[in-house]
């Protein structure tokens, strides 16, 4: 998309723009699209489950504070204890995994990474037991309704800057502490290395690693 200026440009479009549809496949509005327009938020239609992954992009591209107002606004909007607060269908529990998920303060956006990608914790505090016996602490200092964003962040009492935890990191046992803040810290996980696995990057490397190998044999 010519870079991260540009790819986070047409993520905020996709919230920016009208709530545009077609319904010329199914006949009529249905109530995912519906949902969609009554949501306020754009083109962002949370109940059609192939986009549910599409908030937490901004970790990628170096604006992960996006990644936590909207992750608020979906839960706030689009899941309560009413007969009309659960958006969509529920495919094979992907909505309801996404909420679960999404309130611990993590997310597997590419399950086969081995990582999870950062957003915004919904409650003070979580603890999960795992299998092996060990435990994940989870708590959000400062935690309200005002306080969405995350200004800083530890990951057994030391800073964390990153913007996903890797699976290894949670089945060991860990205590992560997120700082929560009514203002966006638009200098934590703007890095380069902050970002989540990338093929691309990947590809990058190995590309990058065989030249030097080239390299060494022309000069021998």
């Amino acid at each position: 998309m010519g870079g991260m200026q540009y790819f986070n440009q047409m993520l905020d479009s996709v919230f920016n723009v009208p709530p545009l549809f077609d319904d010329s496949y199914y006949g009529g509005v249905i109530h995912e699209i519906r949902e969609m327009q009554i949501m306020n938020m754009g083109n962002y239609a949370h109940g059609n489950q192939p986009i549910q992954h599409m908030i937490y992009l901004y970790g990628y591209s170096g604006q992960p504070w996006k990644t936590q107002y909207w992750i608020r606004e979906t839960m706030d909007k689009l899941y309560n204890a009413n007969p009309d607060g659960y958006c969509g269908d529920e495919d094979n529990g992907q909505t309801s995994a996404w909420y679960v998920f999404s309130a611990m303060g993590f997310y597997p956006v590419c399950p086969g990474s081995n990582q999870y990608v950062l957003g915004t914790p919904y409650f003070d505090k979580v603890k999960l037991h795992l299998d092996n016996g060990k435990t994940v602490n989870i708590t959000a200092n400062g935690n309200t309704n005002a306080t969405r964003y995350v200004n800083s962040m530890t990951l057994n009492g030391a800073a964390y800057n990153h913007n996903y935890l890797n699976h290894s990191v949670l089945t060991d046992g860990a205590d992560i502490v997120f700082n929560m803040s009514a203002t966006p810290n638009m200098e934590r996980g703007t890095l380069d290395e902050d970002a989540p696995y990338s093929f691309t990057n990947e590809l990058a490397a190995q590309k990058a690693a065989k030249g030097k190998k080239t390299t060494k044999k022309g000069k021998k």
